[in-house]
């Protein structure tokens, strides 16, 4: 309803104020429109009341249908007024005919028209940069859980493949184990050679490969070398063949090796050689002669057992002392069975076994 209209404007927004308290005081909710200051000024002041107009382009001279809560209508006659061409005396004599209350009102409802308009568009701006920074997080959401989910399964097929490569591993060991087990003197020499090119194989693998040591070219029988591919001292047992390969005797054990991987050591004369490589490792390397294989099931101590025999030949021991618990005897008896196949056990003095 567009209350007062028709009479006196004093009168008239008097009669539409009243109105309007009466509505507001019976709880009934009033939707008026009406250009009066008076009740523009009573909804700003008035618990209960509010102002709100439809946005107004006065460049266009058309309305954007647009509602904005909280702020009074502006009239608009004399910007209107003006863009339809009328004069300026006329426009400029009409403003001195307003009060000056009147003009401070409109000053500061279009202040507060200008502030509101202003705050929207920031409003509007914001949604739509919040909304972008939504995409965004979004986005790059969805990128951390693509990269986890490779990561995830990179891991997996790494653990996969090591546990492969374990199980291959200990299925070679285990087969080795075997052979040594059921092998003659000679057989284990030639196993023990098949394991040590198996070594040099995976080392030159992994490795770049090394250029030829010039001190290698002087090696001749009977010398002291440093195998660099299985990180032992041996004696040269023959001079280098055509294709630069020589015989080794690296404790008890004989191996043919490239004279690229052999460092000169010292020069000895072939009968006191074994006896010289003792007493070098010896000084170099000192073994323990007790192994403690409490814990571990029978093919891992055998394993553990055989390189420390091997060690202990390489040392000198002629003592040594194995350590593998009593319990269900089952450690106990797989080592002992082990040993009486074992090679080179003569070699040495076996005492407390327990």
């Amino acid at each position: 309803m567009n209350f007062g209209s028709g009479t006196d404007p004093a009168q008239g927004s008097s009669l539409a104020l009243s109105i309007l308290e009466y509505f507001y005081n019976i709880g009934a909710i009033t939707l008026a429109t009406t250009h009066y200051p008076e009740i523009k000024n009573y909804c700003l002041i008035t618990d209960g009341f509010e102002n709100a107009c439809v946005e107004f382009d006065i460049k266009t001279l058309s309305p954007t249908y647009k509602l904005l809560i909280g702020i009074p209508g502006q009239s608009n006659a004399f910007e209107i007024s003006k863009s339809l061409g009328l004069m300026d005396c006329i426009l400029d004599r009409a403003n001195q005919f307003l009060k000056s209350d009147s003009i401070q009102i409109e000053k500061l409802l279009k202040n507060i028209y200008d502030n509101k308009r202003f705050i929207e568009q920031e409003k509007n701006s914001i949604e739509i940069k919040s909304e972008e920074i939504n995409k965004q997080k979004q986005s790059l959401e969805n990128e951390l859980k693509e990269i986890q989910e490779k990561k995830e399964a990179i891991l997996e097929n790494a653990k996969k493949e090591a546990r492969e490569m374990l199980l291959d591993t200990k299925e070679e060991i285990s087969n080795a184990i075997h052979k040594i087990n059921n092998s003659s003197s000679k057989d284990l020499n030639i196993i023990r050679n098949n394991l040590n090119n198996s070594i040099k194989d995976t080392y030159t693998i992994s490795k770049p490969e090394e250029k030829l040591n010039t001190n290698s070219m002087k090696i001749k029988k009977g010398d002291t070398v440093y195998i660099t591919n299985l990180n032992q001292k041996g004696i040269v047992l023959t001079d280098p063949n055509k294709s630069n390969q020589v015989q080794l005797q690296v404790g008890p054990a004989k191996l043919n090796s490239d004279i690229k991987y052999l460092s000169f050591i010292s020069s000895n004369s072939s009968t006191n050689a074994s006896s010289t490589l003792k007493t070098t490792l010896k000084k170099d390397k000192k073994y323990s002669n007790e192994i403690n294989v409490i814990g571990n099931n029978i093919e891992e101590a055998i394993f553990l057992v055989d390189k420390f025999l091997d060690d202990c030949i390489l040392s000198g021991l002629k003592e040594v002392r194995i350590v593998h618990g009593k319990g269900t005897l089952a450690l106990k008896n797989g080592i002992q069975n082990f040993l009486k196949k074992h090679p080179h056990v003569k070699s040495f003095r076996l005492r407390n076994i327990w």
